[in-house]
C-alpha cells in the first residue's frame, strides 16, 4: 500500500499527521514548492518517505506526480493539513480487499461528518452531486471530498498527466487544481469501476489557510463535469469495461 500526500507549506501540520499513519508500505510526499521546511520535516519524521517535487502547480498535479511515483498495489490519497484522518485508512483498504475497485470517502453517509465545511461549500457540493448523479447515473453523496483509495490497476482509467511542462504564463492544465476529486470520481464512473463510499469525518485544518476558493474552484468543477460528459470513450476506459464484462461472464454475473 502506498499513501500519497500532497503538501504545500505544511511543516507545522506534518508532526500532527504523520505519527497517526497506520503501518504502510510506502509514503510518497509530494511538494508543490513549499517555502517552509515541509520536506525537511517530512524527512525527519519519516526517513523512509519518498519525496517528490511536482512539475506544475495545483493539488491535481501533485496527486498525478505522486501516483506516478507510487509502487503499491493500493494507493490512498490523503491531505497533509489534518483534515483527513490517517486512522481511517484501514476502512478504505478493507473495502478494496473485499472487492471494490475504488473506495470513496464521504462526509454525508452514516458515520461521516465535517468540522470544516462551510454552508456555501455544502450547498455547492449538493448541487454538483445532483448534477453528476443525473448525468453519469451514479449515487455519490459527496462528490468533492478528496479522501479516496483505489487499486493501482485503476490508474490508466484516470489518464492523469504527470509529465507535461507547465504552460506559459502560470496557467494550469485541466485536472491540475481542486477539480481533481471530481475528475477521478467521474472517470471512475465512466469506466464503471466498482465503487464503494466510506464514512469519513473531515476535521478542521490544524495550521494555515486553505488554498481552496469555493467560487472559482467550484466553477472549475462544474466545467469539468460538462467536459467529461461530452468526452468520447477512451481506450483505457474501453479496456477496463471489456475486462469487467469478461470477469462478469466468467462468474455468471
Amino acid at each position: 500500500m502506498t499513501v500519497v500526500m500532497p503538501t504545500l507549506n505544511e511543516a507545522r501540520n506534518l508532526p500532527h499527521v504523520l505519527p497517526l499513519l497506520p503501518p504502510v508500505d510506502e509514503l510518497v510526499v509530494v511538494d508543490g514548492g513549499s517555502d517552509d521546511d515541509t520536506l525537511a520535516v517530512a524527512r525527519m519524521l519519516r526517513p523512509d518517505a519518498v519525496l517528490v517535487r511536482q512539475n506544475r502547480r495545483g493539488k491535481g498535479n501533485a496527486l498525478a506526480c505522486g501516483f506516478a511515483a507510487a509502487t503499491g498495489d493500493i494507493i490512498v490519497m490523503i491531505d497533509a493539513d489534518g483534515s483527513t484522518d490517517p486512522r481511517e485508512i484501514p476502512r478504505f483498504v478493507a473495502e478494496l480487499t473485499e472487492g471494490a475497485d475504488f473506495a470513496k470517502g464521504s462526509r454525508f453517509v452514516a458515520g461521516g461528518g465535517s468540522s470544516d465545511i462551510t454552508r456555501l461549500r455544502r450547498l455547492g457540493n449538493q448541487f454538483l452531486n445532483v448534477l453528476v448523479n443525473g448525468l453519469f447515473r451514479t449515487r455519490y453523496s459527496d462528490l468533492c471530498y478528496g479522501y479516496n483509495a483505489f487499486w493501482a490497476y485503476c490508474l490508466p482509467v484516470f489518464e492523469l498527466d504527470s509529465t507535461s511542462p507547465a504552460p506559459a504564463g502560470g496557467a494550469r492544465l485541466w485536472g491540475d487544481g481542486f477539480e481533481i476529486e471530481t475528475l477521478l470520481n467521474v472517470r471512475a464512473a465512466r469506466a464503471r469501476l466498482r465503487l464503494v463510499e466510506v464514512p469519513s469525518h473531515e476535521h478542521a485544518r490544524i495550521h494555515g489557510a486553505s488554498n481552496l476558493n469555493a467560487v472559482t474552484d467550484g466553477l472549475r468543477v462544474l466545467r469539468t463535469i460538462f467536459r467529461e460528459v461530452r468526452r468520447p470513450r477512451t481506450a483505457p476506459e474501453a479496456a477496463y469495461l471489456a475486462g469487467h464484462r469478461d470477469h462478469a461472464a466468467e462468474h455468471g454475473q
